[in-house]
């Protein structure tokens, strides 16, 4: 990882395909250095779901908020400039990052893990994590433990 431009990125959907994006995080890293950090949810009124909106519920100051995915994706996309994108490697990540050409791999892989169900808590457990909303977050920290085991 070091000396890699990457993002770490973690998206939130109403549907598994064709829906919106309910909430997207992600960190900008260079090397394990945290560059930048880029949080977008969908404004509540947008989201019939209420399982959904109770998910994103938290940390709503830390967040800016739009009215359409597509903005999401515009951002996100002149954001990431040619950054290769970790992610997780779950049934809809991909759907909704298609029109993004950038360079994709597992975040996991680099964790030697597999995705499952339960990965995150997985995550949490092998690296002795505090448990947080911030998916992202606990995946850099877990990068960040997993490249220091070597030195």
């Amino acid at each position: 990882m070091n000396g890699k431009k990457y993002i770490i990125l973690e998206i939130i959907p109403t549907k598994i395909k064709d829906g919106d994006i309910a909430q997207l995080s992600a960190l900008k890293i260079n090397g394990l250095t945290l560059e930048d950090r880029f949080d977008y949810r969908l404004d509540e009124s947008k989201i019939s779901i209420p399982d959904i909106i109770n998910m994103i519920s938290y940390d709503k100051d830390n967040f800016k908020y739009v009215k359409r995915t597509s903005t999401i994706i515009k951002k996100f996309k002149e954001w990431i400039k040619d950054y290769d994108l970790l992610i997780i490697d779950n049934l809809y990540t991909s759907n909704y990052l298609e029109g993004i050409n950038n360079k994709k791999e597992s975040v996991f892989k680099y964790l030697n893990m597999d995705f499952s169900d339960d990965v995150i808590e997985n995550v949490i457990v092998k690296y002795n994590l505090v448990p947080s909303e911030h998916i992202v977050d606990l995946l850099y920290e877990a990068l960040i433990y997993e490249n220091s085991k070597g030195e």
